[in-house]
């Protein structure tokens, strides 16, 4: 029993989900361009400088960021599959160690943010609602 066909077919259906892995993580890329740059203009046409709107913006992109990288390696494990050698075996994994420390620190910057954002909204409520 030959698994020729079968191996072949593998092999074109993993290289149409790799490009299509490729072209949703340049989709996610251009997408939060577009978004951070509609807040950009936003923020510049309103004068508003309240609080730290840039880290919003760029809290905003690394989110995107963080998603195209998902793709992106999702990506390199589904081209692995197809060709194991050991050389591709070692560019996945440094490609995987790279994107997941830039995924884990990203992570953590956004969180940070986040957070700094939160209890900076909490404090103004807090201003807000204490009587004088």
């Amino acid at each position: 029993m030959s698994f020729a066909p079968f191996t072949e077919w593998l092999e074109l259906f993993a290289g149409g989900l790799r490009l299509l892995l490729e072209s949703v993580s340049v989709v996610c890329v251009a997408i939060g361009f577009l978004v951070t740059l509609r807040q950009a203009l936003r923020l510049r046409r309103s004068g508003k400088s309240q609080g730290r709107p840039f880290n919003s913006i760029r809290l905003s992109f690394g989110s995107w960021l963080s998603m195209a990288l998902e793709f992106q390696l999702a990506a390199d494990i589904v081209a692995t599959t197809t060709a194991p050698s050991n050389e591709n075996l070692i560019k996945l994994a440094v490609v995987a160690v790279i994107r997941t420390f830039l995924n884990v620190f990203l992570g953590r910057e956004v969180e940070a943010e986040q957070k700094l954002e939160d209890g900076q909204r909490q404090q103004t409520a807090n201003l807000a609602a204490t009587p004088y």
